[in-house]
């Protein structure tokens, strides 16, 4: 009763900015997925995963299931790896550890957002507890894990590789000194490819685990150059589609895939192109493929900048402000809620404008804080001893993998950085607190 009292108080410690702005916060994504079940709707460019996870919660009553749904996961899950890391958790140590996440960090910035974001944290989380925290789990808790894991990996497209870049750096950990159930680990990310599978064939026809996220790729090497270099290189001959707007490239990412008149939404005689994203698809994995083969090594420079450039950017702005609400939002809840609902979300300091100018100043703290980690964390490295130097390579090279990722692939955006992030104090905490506690022990 206690242990579940803890994790509970955790959870709404972890939530705290959806009870300051008087609902859950959102972001102009939010609508796609929440119309993948009030359509319903397949979206072209959002696997179908969260969307029903969101409805799993809400049942078309209150988005606030949603959102308590996801503290209870992510408190439960610290809960979980304080136990691996220390041999035992406590509620006094877990309130303690929420507080300070939810207070110090951008965690609850992300656990009270109605995005898949959340879900990479706690695939981070999952994975490490199968692989290295096996013995301290319960045989219902590691089912649990797994069947978690797999629907966070399958919730956001950059989870994947991420959720394989973590299981080789468990293979190295296991070549160096530790035992990891490697096994644990992969099974959750080959039932979350299934899905993925499984999900795009009914939905869209076609069995891929990204139908057409050539079009994403595009655009980001478009705006970094090497697509753009190339088709100007290679057109008119090439007959690509896109040989009309080579005068017209590089532009940013964001506007080639989604701005009214980019050359993916509006063809060369000025007509609107529905859902141009998805009908460019097939000819952007042909520029893609060139590409590489022409250009592999200025790709590679692009990315590392890329990642470079989202390492140091983890903060919550974008993800506080009204943008797009009365489009992508605001016609959803009406949609799909009762009128007072409606009404909730549009007395929200978000909706109002009033959020962002409110919180922003945290981001100096968050700054602040994951300074002051680094060098914990080195300490804890220095040291070397227990789970707690896995826990922290495994950690950094989470927040490496998901700048490359995210940064590389798509763009650098604040809150990519911001939903991982906040990891690497949390376990400098955990790890610094808990080691000398331990020296303590022993010398007394």
């Amino acid at each position: 009763m206690r242990a579940s009292a803890a994790v509970i108080v955790g959870a709404a410690l972890l939530v705290w900015p959806a009870f300051f702005n008087g609902y859950p916060l959102l972001f102009s994504d939010s609508g796609g997925f929440l119309h993948q079940t009030l359509g319903p709707l397949m979206l072209w460019d959002k696997p179908y995963i969260y969307g029903p996870f969101l409805h799993v919660f809400h049942w078309r009553i209150s988005l606030w299931g949603p959102v308590v749904a996801q503290g209870m996961i992510l408190s439960h899950l610290l809960w979980l790896t304080q136990r691996a890391l220390r041999g035992d958790a406590t509620p006094p140590w877990h309130i303690g550890l929420c507080a300070f996440a939810a207070l110090a960090t951008a965690a609850p910035f992300s656990a009270a957002l109605l995005m898949p974001d959340i879900f990479a944290p706690m695939v981070v989380l999952g994975l490490f507890l199968l692989g290295f925290g096996g013995a301290a789990l319960t045989r219902f808790e590691r089912g649990y894990l797994v069947v978690l894991v797999a629907l966070g990996i399958a919730a956001h497209l950059a989870h994947l590789p991420l959720a394989l870049g973590l299981c080789v750096v468990a293979l190295l950990l296991r070549l160096w000194r530790y035992t990891v159930r490697l096994f644990a680990m992969v099974v959750p990310v080959v039932l979350a490819m299934a899905v993925l599978l499984i999900t795009n064939t009914v939905g869209h026809g076609r069995f891929a685990l990204s139908p057409y996220g050539a079009s994403f790729m595009l655009a980001r090497l478009q705006e970094d150059g090497p697509a753009t270099a190339l088709l100007k290189a290679r057109c008119p001959d090439a007959g690509w589609y896109l040989c009309a707007f080579t005068d017209r490239l590089p532009m940013p990412a964001n506007d080639f895939l989604w701005a009214p008149d980019s050359p993916a939404n509006r063809d060369a005689a000025g007509k609107p192109r529905f859902l141009g994203g998805m009908m460019l698809a097939p000819e952007a994995g042909q520029i893609v493929s060139e590409t590489l083969r022409a250009d592999p090594f200025g790709v590679a420079r692009a990315m590392v900048g890329n990642m470079l450039l989202q390492l140091g950017s983890f903060g919550i702005g974008d993800t506080l402000d009204e943008a797009h609400f009365a489009v992508a939002i605001r016609p959803r809840i009406e949609q799909g809620f009762s009128p007072r609902e409606l009404a909730a979300f549009d007395q929200a300091r978000q909706a109002q404008g009033a959020l962002k100018d409110a919180l922003m100043p945290l981001n100096h703290l968050h700054l602040l804080v994951v300074v002051l980690a680094l060098p914990l964390l080195a300490w804890v490295a220095w040291r070397g001893q227990g789970l707690a130097l896995a826990f922290v390579l495994f950690l950094l090279a989470a927040v490496l993998g998901n700048a490359l990722i995210c940064g590389g692939l798509s763009a650098p955006h604040p809150r990519y950085g911001a939903r991982i992030i906040w990891l690497l104090p949390v376990a400098a905490l955990l790890c610094s607190l808990g080691a000398m506690m331990q020296r303590g022990r022993k010398r007394g």
